[in-house]
């Protein structure tokens, strides 16, 4: 199955906690991993045709949900685990009012999952049927027009949600079950100072970032699409360490219109905090060779090849080089797995074997 890649689409936490101010500490060298290993994965069989562009995949229990970033007709499908039996799709595609627009990612909670619709600037919640074969659509949280599309979401407690703040001017929203703006808090750890100063919008889309909260460890981590930054928030502790690795910041122009147009590379695709690491998936391609290969025909595989792993401080800890291009990881420690979703095959889902 091949796709285009989707950058330009796709492009588009805390330090203050209770106004404590948080330790902070950047390290700009080369990154260097103590432990290298190779993983081969194996694809895992589906019997259904499904998916556009696979993108992020979670298991809660004896189920699991990928997510279809390009879905033709539904955004999620339903799976048993470890079978990966389909189940059922949901959230249709759509304008109606009980349809969605664009899906960006969805958490579990329990077993209710979580959807969140950055075009309409809302959040769904789905919960299980008595057979659990379906997720059914529940409530529905419009998030307040203060918040400027919201690309990414994690649940903080049983009363907040933590997105992420495009218009520049901090670091995330946190949010209440209502959809309402409670506070705004941090800043975004760029040392662009002028973009600062006069291009915060732009600063900020190229500053997006994938997002994960662990409740039981208290740590947030954010890993930056473009370049080589991890962030990694210790909510518990009141901590913030801000590790620049050695493809540096995020780099783009910006536009006429006061956008940011990428200029660096590809950076990371996904984060998964665990309770004892942090696990991100990584690509490191460039802008300009993405560019030269369209130009002459060449196609790029979608996704990275590396996943980085973290201690829950931001110390590298081990790197692992796949023999798969993926987007989105579920990590499952306790088994020693690591699922991935590759978009360049028909059959997207690998299961690796750390």
């Amino acid at each position: 199955m091949k796709k285009n890649r989707a950058i330009f689409q796709r492009l588009f936490l805390i330090c203050l906690l209770l106004g404590c101010l948080c330790s902070f500490e950047t390290l700009n060298a080369e990154t260097t991993f103590p432990e290298t290993k190779a993983l081969h994965g194996r694809t895992i069989p589906i019997d259904t045709a499904l998916f556009r562009y696979p993108w992020r995949i979670r298991v809660n229990g004896d189920r699991a949900v990928v997510e279809d970033l390009h879905g033709p007709d539904n955004f999620f499908h339903l799976f048993s685990y470890p079978d990966f039996r389909y189940l059922s799709s949901f959230s249709k595609r759509g304008e109606g009012p009980e349809e969605m627009l664009q899906a960006e990612n969805f958490r579990w909670e329990g077993n209710d999952l979580w959807t969140l619709d950055c075009n309409k600037s809302e959040m769904v919640l789905w919960r299980f049927n008595t057979r659990r074969d379906s997720l059914l659509r529940r409530r529905v949280v419009k998030l307040q027009k203060e918040l400027l599309r919201p690309l990414d979401f994690a649940i903080y407690s049983g009363t907040r949600f933590l997105i992420p703040d495009y218009s520049g001017d901090n670091r995330f929203c946190w949010v209440d079950r209502q959809g309402k703006l409670l506070r705004k808090t941090g800043d975004i750890p760029s040392s662009n100072k002028k973009a600062l100063k006069e291009s915060r919008p732009a600063l900020a889309q190229a500053w997006r970032s994938f997002i994960d909260y662990n409740p039981r460890n208290g740590v947030l981590a954010a890993v930056t699409q473009l370049g080589d930054v991890l962030e990694v928030y210790n909510l518990k502790r009141n901590t913030h360490m801000v590790k620049v690795g050695g493809q540096g910041e995020p780099q783009f122009m910006v536009s006429r219109d006061g956008y940011g147009i990428p200029t660096g590379i590809m950076g990371y695709g996904d984060v998964q905090v665990t309770d004892s690491a942090i696990y991100t998936t990584f690509e490191g391609e460039t802008f300009k060779n993405i560019a030269s290969n369209h130009q002459k025909g060449i196609e790029t595989r979608n996704g990275g090849n590396r996943i980085y792993v973290y201690t829950l401080e931001g110390e590298p800890l081990r790197k692992y080089e796949l023999d798969h291009y993926v987007d989105g990881i579920w990590v499952d420690e306790e088994k020693g797995i690591i699922l991935a979703v590759d978009g360049n095959q028909d059959e997207p889902i690998v299961e690796f074997k750390m």
